[in-house]
């Protein structure tokens, strides 16, 4: 992924703070700092990554305020969660994605990516109807890739 259009960054932190607003929550200097760290970060990314950058740039943010701070912008819709079969969560921004999937080797963890085939239309009204609010969705397939059979 290449840089980032400064209208996208702007658009997110819109977004954001909108978020912040209807939650009720501050626009705290932690939360400015996770976002700005969030929004440099490309391609898949978990929690523990994050918090080493962030201390790896003595920014004054605590690890537990990069979890809480990925969840808000997780709950914003800025980002979103996967899980590839590990005991760590991967996030991934949303702007600017074609919804997709994941496909993850068990044996070297590489992973590749196929498109969303609007399963949502399906899934997302049974839900809607028993009252879930819907953050996203994902589809996983595990199995061996090319290189490692």
């Amino acid at each position: 992924m290449g840089k980032v259009n400064t209208q996208i960054i702007l658009d997110e932190r819109a977004k954001f703070l909108q978020y912040l607003s209807q939650a009720g929550l501050r626009v705290s200097q932690g939360r400015e700092l996770v976002f700005s760290e969030v929004m440099r970060t490309h391609g898949h990314f978990t929690a523990e990554e994050l918090a080493k950058v962030c201390a790896e740039k003595k920014l004054n943010v605590s690890r537990a305020t990069v979890y809480r701070v990925l969840r808000d912008l997780l709950e914003a819709g800025i980002i979103r969660e996967t899980a590839f079969g590990d005991k760590h969560h991967h996030f991934e921004h949303v702007y600017d994605e074609k919804p997709h999937h994941h496909a993850q080797c068990v044996r070297c963890h590489s992973f590749i990516e196929f498109p969303d085939r609007k399963e949502d239309e399906v899934y997302h009204p049974i839900l809607e109807k028993q009252g879930f609010k819907i953050l996203g969705h994902e589809m996983h397939f595990y199995g061996i890739c090319k290189e490692c059979q």
